[in-house]
């Protein structure tokens, strides 16, 4: 006789009630008689928003990605949208990526907004979720959704909330969002759609963001200095093949190597463990083929075309995956010293970046008296910097996990136009006798050696999420005194929003929202971070360790010594 939690049955029944269809109803039946631990994983909570919107594994269940769970999202913020907007017709632009049934989703997406009298702006086919936040504010929409799960498994799917300005939710307002959602009942879905209201876009919204792309990426390099930079870029089988190419050809680059291999979207991700640019392994055949045409650079970027990871040549000649760290200092260093040589550094200006980053950002902001403001993990926390501070002028920003944002005519993380301006500095590099690593050691030396470490741990189900919240709990109650030797002297508790200062007990507040994120400071500059993540059943730990440089000739050994220090740290923190 199979047990099923009394709680757990009285989630299930609700989905075998004539609001759902025959096929869903025909799945949970066959769970229940087979597999009955699978059908406790896909009803035993809701799908929550978390750092990057909604997003899990595709499936019939209250935490499953399927057309209900996305339909009463949609519901709910349909009947919000109306009540916002008392007075107009809300518009809404919707784009989606190359997973399994984004487009069908999508569509189902579309149909409830319409049938809710909003307008719909749909993409006619897969698009980078850049391009949606910039398709959002061009066609003067209230908000935007893109079907999106980023760099997960091809099991997963997700839903991304943009509003007015093209940056994600925040605070205040996704909160009521989401109780709007919780409160809105299956029953009171409207799937019929309203065709009249659903307007197709494409190419003519491409034409205009390649356009803004290539004018916030580019910096009138002479046409000898970019003939002269071999590209290899792949699309790791996601969106970024329908603007990057044409985005790099516009820009003048001609010189670019594609993935063949690659390049067709599939939602399987075949030649891939995971499509994550910040992976080694995901970049192996465009590596290869670099070493075929030797390649200056190498351009990788995940399914939704938001992230990306860049590859160039070390001091050995030898093509080197930089970190996100790495690359987000490269691309704000550049856009800096052109803002200051074209005289447009006036006191109001701000680069941006988040509490799990490098601390070398706030460092480089100061070395041109830029203020440099750190944020929360998510670049929506960006966009509402700039939303929040619109008296001041944004140059650019990023964050640890292979993102970057140029300007602010895009409210998200951007592989577009980052992928652009990765070639101009390479480029610009190449044509002085240099190279962009050479330019990354010589920062380290102006500005201190920085080097950052990242551990996750999966913890999968609801074992895993348990485990999770025990580990941030026992973090808490049992602080560390001492790393690898090194004494705690701060510890920020982003839960709690308070700073601690270990040597003398003083108790500080911290005044950006609340996360469930704790940084240890120690007494030798290290820093280490913990944080669950907010899109994935992972555990995170960030380690920045730092010294100074001299010169490049001590790069490697200094380097060595870092590295072993960081590794040193998640030793003693028993994480490796």
């Amino acid at each position: 006789m199979i047990h099923i939690d009394p709680e757990l049955l009285k989630r299930v029944n609700t989905w075998l009630t004539p609001v759902f269809d025959e096929d869903t109803q025909n799945q949970i039946k066959e769970s229940i008689a087979l597999n009955p631990e699978g059908l406790k994983e896909s009803f035993y909570k809701d799908l929550e928003f978390g750092t990057g919107g909604m997003r899990g594994v595709m499936g019939v269940g209250t935490n499953r990605i399927n057309k209900y769970t996305l339909g009463r999202s949609t519901q709910g913020l349909s009947e919000y949208m109306l009540n916002y907007f008392p007075n107009e017709t809300p518009k809404v632009a919707i784009a989606y990526d190359c997973r399994h049934n984004s487009k069908t989703l999508a569509k189902v997406v579309a149909n409830v907004f319409s049938a809710n009298g909003i307008e719909v702006f749909l993409f006619e086919d897969l698009r980078p979720t850049p391009e949606l936040s910039f398709a959002l504010k061009h066609l003067n929409c209230h908000c935007g959704i893109v079907l999106t799960a980023s760099h997960n498994p091809p099991e997963y799917n997700g839903y991304k909330v943009y509003w007015q300005d093209g940056g994600q939710l925040v605070p205040p307002q996704d909160e009521e969002i989401v109780n709007k959602i919780n409160d809105t009942p299956y029953a009171n879905i409207k799937f019929e759609a309203n065709e009249k209201l659903i307007h197709y876009i494409g190419k003519d919204v491409d034409n205009v963001f390649i356009d803004a792309s290539v004018k916030n990426g580019s910096f009138n390099i002479p046409k000898e200095t970019k003939d002269n930079l071999t590209i290899v870029f792949t699309s790791l089988h996601g969106t970024s093949i329908t603007l990057v190419p044409e985005t790099l050809k516009r820009a003048g680059y001609k010189n670019v190597h594609i993935v063949k291999e690659q390049e067709v979207p599939n939602g399987d991700f075949p030649t891939v463990a995971s499509p994550n640019p910040e992976e080694p392994a995901a970049l192996k055949m465009a590596l290869e083929l670099a070493d075929k045409v030797n390649a200056d650079i190498v351009i990788g970027t995940d399914p939704d075309c938001d992230r990306l990871g860049v590859a160039v040549r070390n001091l050995e000649g030898k093509l080197e995956l930089l970190n996100g760290n790495q690359t987000m200092l490269m691309m704000t260093d550049f856009l800096l010293k052109k803002w200051k040589s074209e005289n447009k550094l006036k006191g109001k200006e701000f680069i941006a970046s988040t509490i799990v980053s490098t601390p070398m950002m706030s460092v480089l902001g100061k070395a041109y008296n830029v203020e440099s403001k750190i944020v929360l993990t998510g670049f929506k926390w960006i966009a509402k910097l700039i939303k929040d501070f619109s008296n001041l002028d944004f140059i650019g920003g990023g964050e640890e996990s292979f993102g970057f944002m140029v300007g602010d005519f895009v409210r998200d993380k951007d592989a577009v136009t980052s992928t652009l301006l990765a070639c101009e500095i390479a480029a610009l590099a190449k044509s002085n006798g240099s190279s962009f690593y050479n330019h990354l050691i010589k920062l380290y030396i102006e500005h201190g050696f920085y080097k950052e470490k990242l551990v996750s741990l999966t913890k999968k189900g609801i074992e895993g999420a348990q485990e999770i919240k025990q580990m941030m709990i026992d973090a808490r109650e049992n602080p560390l005194k001492i790393v690898n030797g090194s004494k705690v002297v701060k510890i920020e508790d982003y839960e709690l929003s308070i700073t601690k200062n270990m040597v003398t007990g003083e108790e500080t507040s911290i005044d950006i929202p609340k996360s469930n994120v704790l940084i240890y400071y120690t007494e030798d500059g290290s820093q280490v971070a913990l944080r669950p993540s907010g899109t994935e059943p992972k555990i995170k730990f960030y380690v920045s360790v730092n010294t100074t440089l001299k010169s490049v000739a001590d790069f490697k050994t200094t380097e060595a010594l870092l590295d072993a220090k960081a590794q040193a740290i998640l030793k003693d923190m028993k994480l490796i």
